[in-house]
């Protein structure tokens, strides 16, 4: 115990002949300034977007217009979406059900059955993938509500699904309405 006492006296004598309290001062000063100047940095904040009323920057809300098809395509959380893994059309440049302009629809899906919250009814949603141009970076959702293991492909949607288009290249998806499911 005897050493440990003696090494730290002997390095707190020798730092404090190297540094004077004014060199100290000047620390606790630099330290006060550079806390001040982090609310200043530039961050992610959650309620930036809330005038939009969007989840997602540069994205305002949007409506279908139609009271049997409530919700904001521009959300995660439409009723559409529930099986859907990717970006948004609706945040590229299409709509729930188009590609956008430029992108080519993938005439291999996989699909869903969804809830409409307007009539409580099940729907068949087809999940195609738009293809040809780079990666839209926009709204990415992945719900698997009903995500089938890869033994039923038809049905999982961790797949690219750009096949038996003109390019292979992922862009964005969307959730085409097919028709009202059979309950049986």
């Amino acid at each position: 115990m005897k050493f440990l006492d003696k090494f730290i006296e002997g390095k707190a004598r020798k730092m404090a002949q190297s540094s004077s309290r004014r060199s100290f001062l000047t620390k606790i000063g630099t330290v006060a300034v550079g806390a001040s100047v982090i609310p200043l940095l530039p961050v992610h904040r959650a309620h930036a977007n809330a005038s939009t009323g969007s989840a997602y920057p540069g994205v305002g809300t949007q409506t279908t217009g139609n009271p049997q098809d409530p919700g904001d395509p521009t959300s995660c959380d439409y009723w559409r979406y529930c099986a859907i893994d990717g970006f948004l059309c609706t945040c590229c440049g299409g709509t729930a059900s188009a590609c956008p302009p430029g992108s080519e629809m993938s005439p291999i899906t996989w699909i869903g059955t969804c809830q409409n919250p307007a009539d409580n009814r099940n729907y068949i949603i087809s999940y195609n993938d738009c293809c040809g141009k780079s990666s839209c970076g926009r709204c990415l959702c992945n719900r698997n509500e009903g995500d089938r293991p890869m033994v039923r492909p038809q049905v999982n949607n961790d797949i690219n699904w750009c096949l038996g288009t003109e390019s292979q290249v992922y862009h964005c998806s969307t959730a085409v309405l097919i028709g009202v499911a059979i309950d049986g």
